[in-house]
Parts: structure tokens; C-alpha cells; sequence
């Protein structure tokens, strides 16, 4: 992808977290049913890591659940960041689980610089990378998850499959909107709006910049970065399909 349109879009998505970012975290209070599914069945102990943590909610749950050992959320958006902290400040954590919060943007080459020296038992990207634009890029970056697991960790990964629902599907806006056209774009790509405000909040749609994965293309990303399928499963939403969800494990 031309580094002029990547840039575009990144904004586009920018823009949109920092002057909705309290409003998506209105919509975000509680973890969709497939994470927590991943809870159940996948984070118990050791050390964990999710890239685009958002608003905290998921470090929470796992502060409730008992979970022995450590979670850092990161992410880029400011308004969600400290939503996080406020959460976790006023949670009473206990004993043997650690919680804490960083700022990183995925798509600088350093993101994980904070990092050196770590590595995890797990990392999640929960509806994060159907935000990144440009199919290199991503592929990039699952090879680096892939480094910062430990022998045998798992990446548990959901992608947005709003096509799967005919209203959502209908909020889909043409490229021209953002300066754009479809040739400057790869396929997969998608604008779409945002209608949901916070109080004092000026009643304007925002816009979001979505890529939509095809199973195939999943596929030849894990294989790329090295990683083998555990599982794979639907969930959310009304109709429970609206999240792709992939268990991938680094290899021993």
C-alpha cells in the first residue's frame, strides 16, 4: 500500500479514537462473549500481553477472575488509556496478579521497543488489526508477535466480520468521503461511519477505516509468521458471528 493512503487511513482512525474515544468506550463496558471464552478456556496463568487494549475492561475481568500472573495492556488512543487507569486504580487487585497500562501505536516499526528483553506466555489482539492498513504491514507485524512469545505461546487474535450483519454492513461510505478511491485502496477495505455520541459531544458521524479478513488470508498471515492453528470459532453480536477468533501457537 502507498504510504501517502496508509497514512490517510491511519488518521482517519486517529481522529476517530481520539474524538470518540469516550464514546466507544460507552459501547465497551462489558468483553464480547468470545473473549470471554478465550478467558475461560486460555488465560489462567502467566504473562500476557494485548496490543490495542482499549478501555481496560478485559485487564479488569482478569483481575476478578483470579488469574495468577501478569497483564499489560497497550494501546495509542489517549481517552482509552485513561479510562483503563481510572479502572484499574479502583480495582483491589490480588495477590500474585499484575496490572498495568502503556502506550504504543502498532503501525511505528519500534511499537515494541518498551519491550526489549520480554517475552510472554500469550498476546492478544482483539479487533485490532482489522484497523492496520496494508496486507505487508500486518503480515509484519504478526511475525513480531511471533518474537515476543515465549516457545509454545499462543497469539489469540478476533477480527470484525460486520458484513455478517445487513445494518452494519449498510453504514459502509464511499471512498470519496475521506479523499479517496477504491484503486488507492487494497481489497478488503472499508470506510464506515460511527453514530454513537457522549454527552457535550457534537453531533457528527465519525468515520472509521475497516479491513475485512477472509479465512484465507488469515491463513496465509499465520503461516507467514510461523505460527500453527489451534482453534478457530464465531462469536458476538446478536447472531454470534460477528468476531472471527484464532487460537495460533508458536511452535516449541
Amino acid at each position: 500500500m502507498d504510504e501517502t493512503v496508509s497514512k490517510k487511513l491511519l488518521d482517519i482512525n486517529d481522529k476517530f479514537y481520539q474524538s470518540f474515544g469516550a464514546a466507544f468506550a460507552e459501547t465497551r463496558h462489558r468483553i464480547q462473549p468470545g473473549v470471554q471464552r478465550i478467558v475461560d478456556e486460555w488465560i489462567k496463568t502467566g504473562s500476557w500481553l494485548d496490543v490495542g487494549c482499549g478501555s481496560g475492561v478485559l485487564g479488569q475481568r482478569l483481575a476478578h477472575s483470579g488469574m495468577q500472573g501478569s497483564y499489560l495492556g497497550l494501546d495509542f488512543s489517549e481517552p482509552l488509556l485513561a479510562e483503563a487507569r481510572q479502572g484499574a486504580a479502583s480495582l483491589d487487585a490480588h495477590d500474585g496478579f499484575m496490572l498495568a497500562y502503556g502506550s504504543a501505536n502498532l503501525m511505528l516499526p519500534d511499537w515494541a521497543k518498551g519491550l526489549a528483553g520480554q517475552s510472554f506466555d500469550g498476546v492478544l489482539a482483539f479487533a485490532v488489526f482489522h484497523h492496520l492498513p496494508g496486507a505487508e504491514k500486518r503480515r509484519q507485524l504478526f511475525a513480531q508477535i511471533h518474537d515476543l512469545l515465549k516457545p509454545g505461546g499462543v497469539f489469540i487474535h478476533s477480527e470484525w466480520q460486520f458484513d455478517r450483519n445487513p445494518k452494519l454492513a449498510a453504514r459502509v461510505q464511499p471512498w470519496a468521503v475521506a479523499g479517496l478511491s477504491a484503486d488507492d485502496v487494497e481489497q478488503g477495505d472499508y470506510l464506515l461511519d460511527w453514530r454513537h455520541y457522549t454527552a457535550g459531544q457534537a453531533d457528527e458521524p465519525g468515520l472509521r477505516y475497516v479491513h475485512l479478513f477472509t479465512e484465507v488470508e488469515l491463513k496465509n498471515m499465520a503461516e507467514f509468521a510461523g505460527f500453527t492453528l489451534l482453534e478457530q470459532f464465531d462469536s458476538d453480536g446478536k447472531t454470534g458471528n460477528l468476531g472471527l477468533y484464532q487460537v495460533l501457537q508458536k511452535q516449541s
